[in-house]
């Protein structure tokens, strides 16, 4: 529960940001690997029902937020969320090589679109959201891994 409500509320928070204070643009593209981690975990205990959990911090950022910054959000979540749903749908991997791949597919195009509707689509913001998204699902891979390795070892 901690981590769909960390999740909601950091979608709601980051998009809060992006409106009040456009200009910070890479610290805010930072937070926004927390943001796939927080998905990442919601997605592990809850399943598909995460895109609830979108829905609803979608619905609380458009309250809150420039609505141009949470259709740009929701546009970005929808293409990675349909990325992941087809990932963790067809392939039959492990769940933390599952978790990899659909990042390694959704978080390129989420920046990108993100971005570019939001006109914030700037090398420096774009490094920075990538290295941080990716570098957050790289630790929860390495997590997940560890503890598969620590419980094969363990039986």
């Amino acid at each position: 529960m901690l981590f769909l409500i960390a999740y909601i509320s950091s979608v709601v928070l980051i998009n809060y940001a992006f409106s009040t204070a456009p200009h910070l643009d890479i610290i805010w593209s930072a937070w926004g690997g927390l943001v796939f981690v927080l998905r990442d975990m919601v997605q592990i205990r809850f399943g598909h029902g995460a895109i609830i959990a979108m829905l609803a911090a979608l619905a609380l950022s458009y309250i809150t937020s420039d609505p141009s910054i949470a259709l740009a959000s929701a546009t970005a979540f929808a293409v990675s969320e349909c990325i992941d749903w087809l990932v963790f749908s067809i392939t039959q991997r492990p769940l933390h090589d599952r978790l990899w791949i659909s990042s390694a597919l959704s978080i390129p195009l989420d920046t990108f679109i993100f971005f570019g509707m939001i006109d914030a689509l700037t090398p420096g913001v774009m490094l920075t959201a990538l290295g941080s998204k990716f570098a957050g699902v790289t630790v929860v891979w390495l997590a997940m891994a560890w503890r598969l390795r620590k419980n094969a070892l363990a039986s």
